[in-house]
């Protein structure tokens, strides 16, 4: 039996198989709205994609959007939106569906990968970024260091951003504490230089990440899961490592997080990194053994087989797609045939279903009048 394909239940929720969509930015929000375009981006994943589809990440304050076109969950518009989407999700397709929340920190204030990237320009409505430490990402401009007033607002923010995700209708919530955004930036000695309770070890920069889960799980239905995305190196010499990121991940498994996403990177624009088939695998497998919590596995995993083997060989306890996705909505129907399994149709696309084709009765031609 395949390995991918069968279910696994955190706190109340089933998943009816191990694949997942990951957040995947679309940069078409307006003032953090949801539109037509998100109920089609995730309508179709929802129907075939995964047995769970995260949004893109969802971002907690205007000013922590990545670009002025990021989806926001800050308001009762931002609520309204997205629980439209939600709820076309949950009544056609087939598929649980996540919220990734998400702060940009020092790496807020952008314009949109179609219009350059980059730091917005004064005259194009840039805004003042926040960091753990007034310390730049690269040549961009220096955040303002958080202080305790703003630590107490970031936190906040979060809180406030869960409970309307539980409101919408979520199965289960993500902080997102990788890729450069602001968790990530106190976890990370290259852009944590604080000299207080905050910086430091491991132990001082994981404290207020730790802070804001909890308070967020204190938030969040006690019966749903609730987990974290991290970048377990930063690829750079003196940066972030898998050795400290496993330390996190036993302080999240005492807090209460049901699973940790394991991605990489992004945190420093002179990063190296290794690509390759699964090359992230590694880290979600040290993760998993050494902190004794679920994980996701993400990065270049391509080929259902290769899915397969990582769940079935103890690896990773799901494996979350985002390109493949993209070219292939259907990946998850795909893959079961590959591999002989079985994954849910929506009813109105039973007859696509290969065994739907043997057993279909013929169609019978009007009868002549």
């Amino acid at each position: 039996m395949s390995q991918l394909f069968s279910p696994i239940t955190l706190r109340d929720v089933t998943f009816n198989n191990r694949l997942v969509v990951a957040p995947m930015c679309q940069y078409l929000a307006e003032d953090g709205n949801a539109n037509d375009w998100h109920l089609m981006h995730l309508g179709q994943m929802s129907m075939g994609a995964g047995g769970l589809v995260f949004t893109e990440a969802t971002h907690v304050s205007p000013e922590g959007r990545i670009t002025p076109k990021c989806l926001g969950l800050w308001s009762d518009d931002n609520e309204r939106t997205l629980k439209r989407v939600v709820d076309f999700c949950k009544t056609h397709g087939v598929a649980r569906m996540g919220i990734q929340l998400a702060h940009a920190g020092r790496k807020a204030s952008n314009r949109t990968p179609l219009n350059g990237a980059g730091p917005l320009a004064a005259n194009d409505g840039a805004w003042q970024t926040l960091g753990p430490s007034a310390v730049a990402y690269g040549d961009w401009p220096a955040p303002r260091a958080l202080d305790d007033a703003g630590l107490a607002m970031v936190k906040q923010q979060f809180v406030t951003a869960t409970e309307r995700s539980a409101r919408i209708g979520f199965d289960t919530a993500q902080i997102h504490c990788a890729h450069g955004y602001l968790m990530h930036q106190f976890l990370s000695p290259l852009s944590n230089r604080r000299n207080d309770g905050y910086g430091g070890t491991i132990e001082g920069r994981m404290r207020f990440p730790l802070e804001v889960f909890e308070a967020c799980r204190a938030a969040w239905p006690e019966n749903l899961p609730l987990g974290v995305r991290v970048s377990a190196s930063d690829w750079v010499d003196g940066g972030l490592t898998v050795d400290e990121i496993v330390e996190f991940a036993k302080a999240l498994k005492e807090k209460g997080c049901d699973y940790v996403d394991v991605s990489s990177g992004g945190n420093d624009p002179g990063q190296k990194i290794t690509l390759g088939p699964g090359y992230q695998v590694p880290f979600a497998e040290r993760v998993r053994q050494e902190a004794g919590i679920p994980v996701m596995a993400v990065g270049l995993i391509t080929d259902p087989h290769q899915a397969e083997a990582i769940v079935s060989s103890g690896k990773a306890d799901f494996v979350a797609i985002a390109r493949g996705a993209m070219d292939n909505p259907r990946w998850a129907w795909h893959a079961a045939r590959a591999l002989g399994a079985e994954t849910e149709y929506p009813p109105q696309y039973i007859r696509c279903r290969p065994d739907s084709w043997r057993a279909a009765p013929a169609v019978m031609a009007p009868a002549a009048e």
